[in-house]
């Protein structure tokens, strides 16, 4: 009965999202109704990732919901960067980053230790998600510190190169991470019972879900700008956190689920793997799409309260992780950390 009434609101909640976006119905409406389509969208796209975790094993599963995940965000971005918006961006991309390590990771630690006392997850692959964090904050510091100092033509350059090199970086550590040193960095095999559907089934499934979430999502950030004059919001506050929060809607639900069964493999791999996927993949590839659409890519140059609010959630998420254990506890600390840059980001 649950699962029938989960898919009758899916579909209808979807279906009057597009109807109130196509009939241009008042913003505010289209707004609560896209929201509420995003949670069930969310959920579906928890189902199917969990579904093909069965048989593709947690860590791939983490992966591809953290790739199909941010499909959506990556797609929102392009028509952002095509508009020109690099400002926005860059807020939307810091909010993506932030709201995974502090959000998504805070409140799955924090669900999944309600039910466990603790949980644990591979040390090993806790230490190189730390590193690869670092480097992400390396690849946005250094090049504002030394901007001030090189032409817009200089900066561009370093922006193209820094955006090359962070891809680079990405694809080996997928190729050390899934291939060269895949049974180093795996967790240990666990019995998860049957899975919901067929392997065939479950890709078609999260393939569906993940274009359903791009179509909710875009249809709920074009309302965003009005809401947002409605309501007093800054564009840095909607940018970082209402944008980042829409976009994470989906890892959210299918990393605590994962968490919330046991599961803190793949709830890891799920939120710190999105926000390196971000940081090392989706931003850079924005610079080189903004370069092919205009001519001149939006430099990797953030501004300093961007930088101190990556900073700030990569160094409690790596103190936090580094021993490959959570509780209850260590999830709160995450979530007050998110709390005090949202009201700080509110009120700037």
């Amino acid at each position: 009965m649950k699962g029938k009434l989960f898919y009758a609101g899916l579909i209808i909640s979807f279906v009057l999202t597009g109807i109130a976006h196509y009939m241009h119905l008042d913003t505010t409406l289209q707004f609560v109704i896209a929201c509420i389509a995003i949670i069930f969208v969310a959920g579906f796209l928890g189902k199917a990732t969990e579904s093909v975790a069965h048989y593709a094993g947690e860590r791939v599963g983490g992966f591809l919901n953290a790739t199909f995940g941010n499909a959506a965000e990556l797609i929102i971005a392009i028509f952002l960067v095509k508009d020109g918006l690099y400002d926005i961006v860059k807020a939307s991309l810091t909010g993506a980053i932030i709201g995974n390590l502090l959000l998504v990771l805070g409140l799955s630690i924090f669900a999944g230790g309600l039910k466990f006392k603790e949980q644990s997850f591979n040390v090993k692959l806790a230490s190189h998600n730390s590193s690869l964090m670092i480097l992400g904050v390396v690849a946005l510091f250094i090049p504002a510190i030394f901007t001030g100092g090189l032409t817009s033509k200089e900066t561009s350059t370093m922006s193209m190169i820094v955006a090359i090199l962070l891809i680079v970086a990405y694809l080996l550590w997928l190729l050390f991470s899934m291939v060269t040193h895949k049974s180093i960095l795996s967790d240990a095999a666990m019995e998860h019972g049957e899975a919901a559907w067929s392997k065939t089934t479950s890709i078609l499934f999260l393939v569906l879900s993940t274009v359903m979430v791009a179509f909710t999502s875009e249809w709920l950030v074009g309302t965003l700008e009005e809401v947002t004059h409605k309501f007093g919001f800054s564009e840095l506050f909607v940018g970082a956190f209402l944008v980042a929060i829409i976009g994470n809607a989906a890892e959210h639900s299918a990393a605590v689920m994962m968490a919330m069964k046991n599961k803190m493999g793949a709830a890891v791999e799920i939120a710190i793997g999105s926000s390196l996927q971000i940081a090392l993949f989706v931003a850079p590839v924005l610079v080189l799409v903004s370069f092919f659409m205009s001519g001149t890519p939006m430099n990797i140059v953030f501004t300093t309260y961007e930088i101190a609010a990556i900073g700030v959630a990569v160094f409690i998420t790596k103190s936090i992780t580094q021993d490959g254990s959570t509780n209850w506890y260590e999830g709160l600390l995450l979530l007050f950390v998110y709390i005090i840059l949202g009201v700080v980001f509110f009120l700037v």
